[in-house]
């Protein structure tokens, strides 16, 4: 409880949990909210769009609301704990009961399933969570928690048609964090982004986790808490840090990373980038950590 990030108090607000602990105005018990904009950043002050982006949620992600003014509200993400301010105008009411989630990086919300469509297609991120409610040939028609700006504010919710392809059920782990962290290969780096259409190095690897059902915080420092320290050879699955850097192995030789020298994520030799970021200046590899036990 000593990382502010994960403290849901703001001096104004605390979470009923904290009583006693820290010193708020009031103490409330959180209000969980769904996301329903396709992606929104998470930040670290209200009412300035300058204030640095924490991180990014997801459409259909939960945060749970201490505080809301109408304009921004308060709150935890439920993903990691992680604690700050989104648009209000970001948040719905959780009335789409998700049962399955996008696990390829992108997708394409359609209105009728099929291939060769003449739809406006809506982008879709990697982890978004959706209401599956029948299968229909290779797509699913799903419900998804969309609000807009503008639009009627009783109808939150939109439908239509996803590849089933695309889909996971949210009650079944992947097993790979190296094969999921690689579908993500070529996404822009996005400093503070988490989604398929823009990711930095610690969001690549919590995503990975995450979706093999295995916890993970937001940031690479608090990364670096994970698992076990690693010896001998590099394993597929390691997690390997420099400060304010992580990546994570895909074989003994070559790591997969989203570069801001590259501004995508790469594959990259190991020892090449450990030379390369030592020569920049920032410093050696500083931890190695194993998440997972070795894959065959």
């Amino acid at each position: 409880m000593n990382d502010p990030r994960l403290i849901p108090a703001n001096g104004r607000v605390a979470h009923e949990a904290l009583r006693k602990i820290v010193e708020a105005d009031r103490f409330v018990t959180p209000t969980p909210m769904a996301v329903g904009h396709v992606t929104t950043p998470l930040r670290a002050r209200a009412y300035d769009i300058d204030a640095p982006r924490l991180k990014e949620l997801i459409l259909g992600e939960v945060f749970d609301v201490l505080e809301d003014d109408g304009t921004w509200a308060f709150g935890q993400c439920a993903r990691d704990g992680y604690v700050g301010y989104v648009l209000r105008a970001a948040l719905v009411e959780p009335t789409v009961a998700a049962t399955h989630v996008i696990a390829a990086r992108q997708s394409l919300l359609i209105d009728h399933p099929r291939v060769r469509n003449a739809d406006d297609p809506l982008a879709l991120s990697f982890g978004t969570r959706v209401e599956v409610l029948k299968a229909v040939d290779d797509f699913a028609s799903v419900m998804v928690p969309l609000t807009f700006e503008g639009r009627d504010p009783h109808k939150t919710t939109g439908g239509g048609y996803l590849p089933q392809a695309h889909l996971r059920p949210l009650d079944t782990d992947e097993s790979d964090p190296a094969a999921v962290a690689c579908r993500f290969l070529g996404t822009p780096y996005h400093w503070g982004g988490d989604s398929g259409f823009g990711i930095d190095c610690s969001g690549l690897v919590q995503a990975a986790l995450i979706a093999c059902g295995i916890p993970c915080p937001r940031d690479s420092d608090q990364q670096m808490a994970l698992g076990a320290g690693a010896t001998g050879p590099t394993r597929r699955g390691d997690l390997l840090f420099w400060k304010g850097h992580v990546a994570m192995a895909t074989d003994d030789t070559t790591m997969i990373h989203a570069s801001a020298h590259r501004m995508a994520v790469v594959h990259e030799g190991i020892q090449a980038a450990a030379d390369r970021i030592a020569a920049k200046g920032d410093g050696p590899v500083i931890a190695r950590r194993r998440i997972t036990p070795p894959r065959g």
